[in-house]
């Protein structure tokens, strides 16, 4: 790029500014700094065909302050301008995006704008996402918006329809757009907005893929790709329906065939009224009861029978000659027993308080076992790379955790099967169980039990793995080693450049900076294995793998960067 003096006549706001078809910005703030000093940071611009006339591409709002001066003085000043090659549209687009970004947030129809033109340039979301500091589903999210009838679009960026509203657009087929538009426009009609819009594009209740008890993978329907949701969405709600039932009669026949007297399916929407049944194990005939949302949730709840079924049971003494007669009527009423529940309850708790190691037992059952009021699950370690989940699942660190869990499996005299120890289902008896359990157990077993819970339900990419990470100096070289999977997922060039310098040296890095990545990941990969003439550094690891975390650009390593910082 050369400097060059333009006089302000000769200079116009690019169709490819970011904010090119914004109303005209408030220059309020930076006239009084214009007027003093003049323009300080030169406009980017570039020729735009016309003799000696340029398109500006980042510097809008000092263009527009300028031409306030130049009114007020009746004068053409010029302005010292940046100058981009005129074959180079895609790099004066990012200038664009920016400068612009670095000064007034983007609402998510600019950043669309903004990323469509990149893309149409030929960026990659990748590359996008990249050079914007975004995430690639941030990338996706924007350019969704492309699928938006041009008239939809236009009510959004006007702020007539919402976030909510727009984004569930993007699941709709262009027939349904035109369909909800007309509804929009009609003086008569109600169009559906927000998450009434995503139920009346699929034709009721929409209902999400994380409701499924069935194998997917089966599912011979459509499912819509929900950019903005955790979960796809079932475009087809009968079929989704043929199918749950199917995995909900399954689901009743198996309780049957263990031994429960009964397995009862709710009607679809009907609430299980908890406060009017009582806990009963199977050999007490205790029922089964299944709970199915209009959702499409579905909600197990073993062991318990009706209030009247437990009453008529109670009412039936029977005496020697197997002649049975009334039982006497309870002697305390219902809010008499709240009463006392509530009492013994205060006392109990009190006296737990100089308990510690009863405290630590029940702690443990309730982290296991979950209550009403504790609700605890493993870590899932999702990831949707199946290179990634193999990566994991093959790692030494895993094994040494499974290792443990089939030994804390053994130790409490839970069944192995299930992907976990811990195992909340809200049951009070299951915990009452494993609180016995444990108090069998001295306090080193109780501790050791305690850390692998722990362990699995630490929450994966938060900062406090990185703390953890830190105050326990772990060194993964003793676990991990660098696979195929992790090189497959680098992108950064500069990133991968330094990683060459840090472990073969800056003399190398530099000589192979022109090098694609992939001749530079192989250069890594030789120092790994001491091969092609290369010293061998068989424990060496990115910064990613080491506590605290260190990255290699200015960019940093995104959330992981970010949760390393928390964590200090």
């Amino acid at each position: 790029m050369q400097l060059h003096h333009i006089p302000l006549d000769h200079l116009k706001v690019s169709p490819l500014n970011m904010r090119h078809s914004r109303k005209k910005p408030d220059v309020s703030d930076i006239l009084p700094s214009i007027r003093q000093r003049g323009i300080i940071q030169p406009l980017l611009v570039k020729p735009n065909g016309a003799p000696d006339h340029y398109d500006i591409y980042a510097g809008r709002r000092r263009f527009f302050a300028m031409k306030v001066i130049a009114k007020e003085a009746g004068s053409n000043p010029v302005l010292p301008c940046l100058v981009l090659d005129r074959n180079k549209d895609v790099d004066a687009i990012e200038a664009s995006i920016i400068e612009n970004a670095a000064r007034v947030a983007p609402d998510e129809m600019e950043q669309y704008e903004a990323f469509k033109k990149l893309a149409d340039k030929g960026r990659s979301v990748a590359e996008i996402a990249e050079t914007f500091g975004v995430t690639e589903l941030t990338v996706k999210r924007r350019l969704a918006l492309a699928n938006l009838l041009p008239a939809i679009r236009k009510l959004y960026a006007n702020e007539e329809i919402d976030s909510r509203t727009v984004t569930a657009l993007t699941l709709a087929t262009e027939a349904q757009q035109e369909e909800w538009l007309a509804l929009f426009q009609s003086e008569d009609d109600h169009a559906p907005r927000g998450q009434y819009l995503k139920a009346w594009l699929c034709g009721g209740e929409h209902i999400t893929t994380d409701k499924a008890i069935f194998d997917i993978e089966g599912y011979s329907g459509a499912v819509l790709a929900d950019l903005f949701g955790e979960h796809g969405v079932f475009s087809d709600a009968d079929l989704f329906w043929s199918h749950q039932n199917a995995a909900i009669a399954s689901l009743r026949d198996a309780y049957t065939g263990k031994g429960w007297s009964d397995c009862e399916v709710l009607d679809r929407g009907s609430y299980f009224a908890r406060w009017d049944h009582v806990k009963a194990t199977k050999k007490e005939g205790g029922k089964v009861f299944i709970e199915v949302r209009d959702n499409g949730e579905v909600t197990v709840h073993e062991g318990y029978i009706t209030e009247t079924e437990h009453r008529r049971r109670g009412n039936l003494a029977a005496d020697k000659n197997g002649k049975t007669e009334p039982a006497t009527k309870p002697e305390l009423t219902n809010p008499a027993q709240n009463y006392i529940e509530l009492h013994r309850h205060a006392a109990v708790r009190a006296a737990l308080l100089s308990a510690p190691a009863v405290a630590l037992r029940l702690t443990v059952a309730h982290m296991i076992g979950g209550s009403t009021l504790w609700q605890t699950r493993p870590d899932p370690q999702t990831t949707r790379k199946e290179e990634t989940a193999e990566s994991i699942a093959t790692s030494e660190a895993q094994a040494t955790f499974d290792t443990e869990k089939a030994k804390i499996l053994k130790l409490i005299g839970l069944p192995e099967h299930g992907h976990s120890v811990t195992r909340s289902n809200g049951d009070d008896w299951r915990v009452g169980e494993l609180f016995v359990k444990l108090s069998a157990l001295t306090d080193k077993e109780v501790m050791r039990v305690l850390t692998f819970v722990m362990a699995e339900t630490l929450q994966a990419g938060t900062c406090i793995v990185d703390r953890i990470g830190c105050d326990l100096a772990v060194d993964m070289t003793a676990s991990y080693t660098l696979d195929d999977a992790f090189f497959d997922l680098l992108r950064s060039k500069a990133a991968v450049n330094a990683m060459v310098a840090e472990i073969g040296g800056k003399r190398v890095a530099d000589g192979n900076v022109s090098a694609t990545t992939k001749v530079q990941k192989g250069i890594i990969r030789d120092f790994l294995t001491g091969e092609n003439g290369r010293k061998g550094q068989e424990n060496w690891l990115p910064g990613y793998f080491r506590f605290p975390l260190t990255s290699y650009t200015a960019g940093g390593a995104g959330l992981l960067t970010e949760n390393a910082q928390k964590a200090k």
